[in-house]
């Protein structure tokens, strides 16, 4: 077999087997096939596209292209989630507990941040001690007595996908809905869960700007799931503004500690209760959506989920204390208002603003090297919809440096204010099953 054959083929729009995608992944994790080459099959791809069945076998073999974690000790069916990514986005924080307060097992492989705010492990790091290395009996004891851990991905683990994306990212052929679906579902599918639920973003925050790209991205991670043996959901939800108030890394810890102690954060309680109901169903803890979703509500009010969290947190080494008192937290030098230079209603927020100015103050990285700064972030004063004076504080900066302007601008030309009051925000959009 022949890498030029196989590019050729994809350039005229032909499908390549199996035998022929498992030929290019094992090829060029290997490093047999150069990058001009897998350059080339990737533009190819990016043009011609590919079918379900293509997609399941890229999938397929760029999980199977490093390590695979094998999860058969956890007692119980295990379902994990998966966010497409936005600002804001603290949902692993509140999901994770509840789940697990009905006692189904999330054990949760996650990375860093690259961009707006830090990843996952970041924002736990915030938290004194909090271990997200751990050996894998470890891992699995942790899950097994608690029902929910969190740990930082295997170096080796899909390493197809890495190399991929690496040379996606500088050929203009990332934003291909078959190669972004492989790469999403080859590290769930390499992380070991038996169904997944999916939080696909749509909007101005979110990777996938339009309702059609979004519903496109996720009924190709749900084909792909299925293919491969995964039930799979995906849960379409708005990213047209940052999710709840605070951006930011302690910032968020802090917010999703008060939604699971009774705080009534609609958007953040909305989404976290959808996508907790349909884990536990998949998990055939409940038998309907609704019951699901109505327990879950009760231990989310009664202090159950919480409880969850705090032993959850306290599992990994995090301090106690910082959940118990989340004044211990840390927390920047300055605290700069952003105030509107109009009145009227917020009609828009570009997410993606807020993003780049909580990363301007450094609570997330431009490059991968960058340290983060957990202290620092922005909290959100008005949302769509609030009415707002001339003069009023829209927003909250929370920064190290006493001037930070560049930050101060961006927020400003994030919020649109308009004379009439826009309808309510729709946050979620579609269930694909």
């Amino acid at each position: 077999m022949r890498m030029v054959d196989v590019i050729l083929k994809k350039r005229n729009g032909q499908m390549l087997t199996e035998a022929e995608i498992r030929y290019f992944v094992e090829g060029y994790t290997a490093g047999d096939i150069p990058d001009y080459q897998a350059s080339a099959l990737m533009m190819a791809i990016y043009f011609k596209g590919m079918s379900a069945d293509e997609t399941a076998v890229l999938t397929e073999a760029m999980a199977q292209s490093g390590d695979t974690i094998d999860l058969s000790a956890i007692e119980g069916h295990i379902v994990d989630k998966h966010s497409t990514g936005g600002v804001g986005d603290k949902i692993t924080f509140i999901t994770g507990p509840l789940v697990a307060s009905v006692g189904v097992p999330v054990a949760k492989m996650s990375g860093r941040g690259l961009g707006h705010t830090g990843g996952t492990l970041d924002k736990l790091e915030s938290i004194a001690g909090f271990q997200i290395e751990m050996s894998k009996e470890d891992f699995i004891s942790n899950v097994n007595t608690n029902k929910l851990s969190v740990a930082g991905q295997t170096g080796n683990l899909a390493p197809a996908d890495k190399k991929l994306y690496a040379l996606r990212d500088v050929t203009g052929t990332v934003d291909s809905i078959p190669l972004i679906a492989g790469s999403i579902m080859s590290k769930k599918l390499a992380s070991g869960a038996d169904s997944i639920v999916l939080d696909v973003k749509t909007g101005s925050g979110a990777f996938m700007k339009t309702l059609d790209e979004s519903r496109a991205l996720a009924q190709e991670m749900v084909n792909i799931g299925k293919k491969l043996g995964r039930n799979t959901i995906a849960v379409i939800s708005d990213m047209n503004q940052p999710l709840g108030y605070e951006i930011g890394n302690a910032n968020e810890i802090k917010e999703a500690a008060e939604v699971l102690q009774g705080k009534k954060v609609e958007d953040l309680r909305n989404l976290s209760l959808e996508l907790a109901a349909h884990m536990a169903v998949l998990a055939g803890a409940f038998s309907s959506y609704q019951d699901a979703y109505g327990e879950l509500e009760n231990n989310l009010d009664n202090g159950k989920a919480f409880q969850a969290f705090r032993t959850f947190i306290s599992a990994q080494g995090g301090d106690i204390s910082m959940i118990d008192d989340l004044s211990r937290l840390p927390a920047a030098a300055h605290h700069i208002k952003v105030v509107s230079d109009k009145e009227g209603y917020v009609e828009e927020i570009d997410a993606e603003s807020i993003g780049v100015a909580a990363m301007y103050l450094g609570a997330g990285r431009a490059t991968k090297e960058d340290k983060i700064n957990h202290s620092v972030g922005i909290t959100l004063n008005k949302k769509i919809g609030d009415e707002v004076k001339k003069g009023e504080t829209i927003a909250v900066l929370h920064s190290e440096d006493t001037t930070p302007n560049d930050s101060l601008e961006k927020v400003k030309e994030a919020y649109k204010i308009a004379q009439e009051k826009p309808k309510k925000q729709q946050l979620i959009y579609e269930v694909i099953k």
